[in-house]
């Protein structure tokens, strides 16, 4: 067998047995609801200003990539994928620093998918302002609400995005 069947084989062995995995956790149910929302959304905060955010599944659906624009702020860029039997995510922000959080879902059917912190990458101390929570909420196909909480000096402020799919 040359070089290039036995690429193919192994390629053709790594989707086959992988694909179910990710298909019989709730981790991959919970992310298959990521890969869901592929595409632009558009509402506004609680304070009526514009946001907008955008889902695109990377690297062959093993990851999805949000990027989020709100109004008078710099982008932020959020990374998803399945670890074990939890969701990763790396939130990179205007502010330097790189939250890391994770969602582990209880169950096929999920409502809210709820990222706790678990450290970050340039983050000076703990009292430094970092994004320390995620909550997304799916309401139906085309309304999610995502609840950040911003961490400051121990104080939480809570911002929270109604958003429709365009």
């Amino acid at each position: 067998m040359n070089r290039r069947n036995l690429t193919i084989l192994l390629i053709l062995f790594a989707s086959i047995t992988a694909a179910p995995i990710l298909a019989t956790t709730y981790a991959g149910a919970a992310f298959k609801k990521l890969l869901s929302l592929a595409g632009e959304w558009e509402g506004k905060d609680e304070h009526g200003m514009v946001v907008k955010t955008i889902f695109k599944p990377m690297a062959s659906n093993t990851a999805v990539m949000e990027t989020l624009l709100i109004s008078g702020m710099d982008e932020m860029v959020s990374l998803y994928s399945v670890d074990q039997d939890s969701i990763a995510l790396v939130h990179y922000c205007p502010t330097n620093n790189q939250p890391r959080m994770r969602a582990t879902p209880d169950s096929e059917d999920v409502k809210d998918l709820v990222f706790e912190f678990q450290g970050a990458g340039n983050l000076k101390s703990p009292s430094a302002g970092h994004q320390h929570r995620l909550v997304i909420r799916f309401d139906d196909a085309n309304h999610i609400t995502e609840t950040w909480t911003w961490r400051q000096n121990d104080k939480d402020t809570l911002l929270v995005f109604h958003l429709t799919r365009k």
